[in-house]
């Protein structure tokens, strides 16, 4: 757990906090449009039988409600206090509710110290408060929450009435998206939502935690800007991940517990948003760029996706009535990697037959021709390719535009497909404030999703491919740790930094192929070292704490004869220092860097990337949590830019994908057997070829005892 990040109260206090009975509105006001107004008016609309207590000392009643003058004045603790009140006087206030044992509040407020005088800030004191009297806290900094599945509204600001119950738990650290969310036009509903604001005491977590036990969870949408109480995190994801409940996230501002030792090549590689990938893509969370695409994913995870993993693999299939659409779609579709099934032979020809001359049975399919029957003819396609192996879901690209003359083919299009189709099947709107929304709103409700717009819908689209193949991968069989190699290296890197061949061993012993190196102090044992490796030779310094040698002048290539190598070996001598070691030259290949990271709150990160002198101007990178196996290995690989080089490209032969695989694999274990002792690990360049994967250059930053 970071830092700063308190753990949470008990889960029976979050429980009672989060189905209270009992509430206590402190800051209540009659005065219209206050927010003391707005809390009082929220609560109670909430549909379960709430006893509810008002606290100004100002009022008699509220809204009808009896209003006493504070906290004391209520006659036993409640499940719930709604803080409305100011900063200056919230201390006191939560103080009185701790006091009084009350199960959980909500701090609206930001928590800010004016002038906090030398001692603990103000969010310190609230946070420690709550801890010793055992309490949930929301917020500060937040809009409250609603659990729909209980009845219990407990915002302080004005929501739709009644808000739509439905499939999803929603928690978000952003107020403003919390309230969108809850306001779209879409036929998206909540079983739970949650404004968590700064979270002081409850976090992310423990909601994610209680929504995956609610009836009717089945879709989780996260919005976050920190990654705080990670372990309770993995924790919760990994629940969600063996439910079988999707969990589509979107984190913003980038990660601030992502941070790395700047020394290393890898750590800056890995970046502030190293972290969210290697935890999302350990659990399977479908990760999202913005609110838009995040609201078509969620409309497409909670509909009604009939069989969305009937197909192990494959791709989309899409009919369109623009032969330019059509282009449109399959520009931007390759442009984000979604994938278009192979129709089998059969299908096209089924196809062909429903055909205007002129058009071709291919996917993506433009259908428009004179535009006869066009309800039997669309409707027939979205059939034929929902059919077919190696479609995993069809959709029906049309912009759904309101219709003049009261055409309503491509809805009844949609909606006879739909009773045959036994596959998700959409319809994808180019332009979405073009959209007839009487006619989608039609499609929805009658489980048929509408996507609205060509990036994001094509996104969402990805994304159920995504959790389909998050969901088949095979189960990660862990290493077995070997004790005796572990401790024999912690004691090493706990006593003084690596010399150059022994970082070269340090990898040998964990099964990463090096190039021979033998470590010299003088001219004569230089030119010996060159002898028995085999001219030509590469020549680098050893000097500690010359952590990038090329960018000092310190690697020598290609010297080919004795005289070569001593005058060499003088010139770094006299620059740099005496310590050097002499390399094999190995073959050219693909350069790829493979390091191990030290993150602060989820420990040590793989990060695997294009390599060489480029290394962070390229950053073309996967992250991921060890351990790794062969098949997480592929898949890191398969995400990089860098991937078509591999498999070889102007007549270079094709790499050894599997060796390159294995040295991910063994760089896993490392970093599981040793992460504790390393602050980062760097092997730039890893030299991938026909000949396999071996390690050119290692820089080990072993972490102060």
């Amino acid at each position: 757990m970071s830092a700063g990040s308190p753990p949470g109260a008990g889960p029976g206090a979050l429980r009672t906090m989060l189905e209270a009975r009992s509430v206590a509105v402190v800051g209540a006001s009659a005065r219209p449009g206050s927010f003391g107004h707005r809390m009082v008016s929220e609560v109670s609309k909430s549909r379960a039988g709430l006893e509810i207590h008002l606290v100004n000392p100002r009022y008699d009643e509220v809204l009808g409600i009896s209003c006493v003058a504070s906290l004391a004045d209520v006659p036993a603790p409640v499940d719930l206090v709604l803080l409305g009140v100011s900063d200056a006087g919230l201390e006191r206030q939560l103080e009185h509710s701790a006091a009084r044992g009350d199960a959980g509040a909500v701090i609206f407020g930001m928590v800010h110290d004016t002038d906090p005088g030398g001692g603990a800030p103000l969010r310190t004191r609230l946070t420690a408060t709550a801890q010793a009297a055992g309490m949930s806290l929301c917020g500060g900094g937040c809009m409250g929450f609603v659990n729909l599945v209980h009845g219990l509204r407990a915002v302080g600001y004005v929501e739709p009435d009644p808000l739509p119950r439905g499939p999803v738990a929603l928690v978000s650290h952003s107020g403003s998206a919390f309230s969108a969310l809850l306001r779209t036009h879409r036929r998206i509903g909540f079983t739970l939502a949650v404004s968590s604001g700064q979270e002081l005491v409850t976090s992310a977590a423990d909601y994610l935690d209680y929504a995956l036990d609610l009836p009717g969870t089945r879709v989780v949408a996260l919005l976050l800007e920190a990654l705080r109480a990670p372990d309770s995190l993995r924790g919760a994801l990994a629940r969600a991940a063996a439910a079988d409940v999707p969990v589509v996230a979107l984190t913003v501002g980038g990660s601030p517990r992502g941070r790395t030792l700047v020394r290393a090549h890898s750590g800056a590689l890995a970046g502030e948003d190293g972290a969210w990938e290697a935890l999302f893509d350990a659990y399977g969370v479908v990760r999202v760029s913005d609110l838009d695409e995040m609201v078509d994913t969620l409309e497409l995870f909670t509909a009604d996706l009939r069989a969305p993993t009937t197909s192990a693999s494959g791709g989309i299939a899409t009919v369109h009535d623009s032969g330019a659409e059509r282009a449109l779609v399959a520009d931007v579709a390759h442009g984000l990697g979604v994938p278009f099934a192979a129709l089998s032979e059969s299908t096209t020809e089924g196809l062909a037959r429903r055909l205007d001359p002129g058009l071709e049975p291919t996917n993506p399919l433009d259908l428009w021709g004179t535009g006869e029957d066009a309800e039997e003819v669309f409707a027939g396609a979205l059939i034929a390719l929902g059919g077919d192996a190696d479609v995993a879901a069809v959709a029906l690209c049309v912009d759904l535009v309101p219709e003049f003359d009261d055409d309503d083919s491509y809805v009844a299009a949609a909606l006879g497909a739909r009773r045959t189709v036994d596959k998700p099947l959409v319809v994808l709107s180019n332009v979405h404030n073009a959209l007839d929304q009487n006619a989608a709103g039609f499609l929805r409700d009658a489980g048929i999703p509408v996507l609205e717009g060509t990036r994001t819908g094509l996104l969402a689209l990805r994304h159920l491919l995504e959790y389909r193949d998050a969901r088949n991968r095979p189960p990660l069989a862990p290493a077995v740790p070997d004790d005796e190699r572990r401790h024999r290296w912690e004691q090493r890197l706990a006593e003084a930094p690596l010399s150059g061949p022994e970082a070269f061993a340090l990898l040998e012993d964990y099964g990463i192929t090096t190039t021979p190196v033998i470590g010299v102090t003088d001219r004569e044992g230089a030119v010996a070292a060159g002898r028995r490796l085999g001219f030509p030779i590469v020549l680098k310094t050893d000097e500690p704490g010359i952590d990038h040698k090329s960018e000092v002048g310190g690697v020598v290539l290609g010297l080919g004869n004795d005289a070569a190598v001593g005058d060499a070996y003088d010139d770094l001598a006299r620059r740099l220092g005496p310590r050097a070691v002499v390399c094999a030259t190995v073959a050219p290949g693909v350069e790829l860097a493979l390091g191990v990271v030290s993150d602060p709150d989820l420990g040590p990160l793989v990060v695997v990337g294009a390599g060489g002198s480029l290394v962070e101007v390229l950053r073309d990178r996967a992250v991921a949590l060890p351990p790794v196996d062969v098949h997480r290995a592929r898949a890191m690989l398969d995400r990089l830019g860098v991937r078509a080089v591999l498999g070889g490209v102007r007549g270079a032969p094709a790499c050894d994908m599997e060796a390159v695989a294995r040295a991910v694999v063994a760089g896993s274990i490392l970093a599981s057997e040793l992460g504790g002792r390393l602050d980062a690990l760097d092997v730039n360049p890893l030299m991938c070829g026909a000949h396999g994967a071996i390690a050119v250059d290692v820089l080990v930053v072993a972490r102060p005892a």
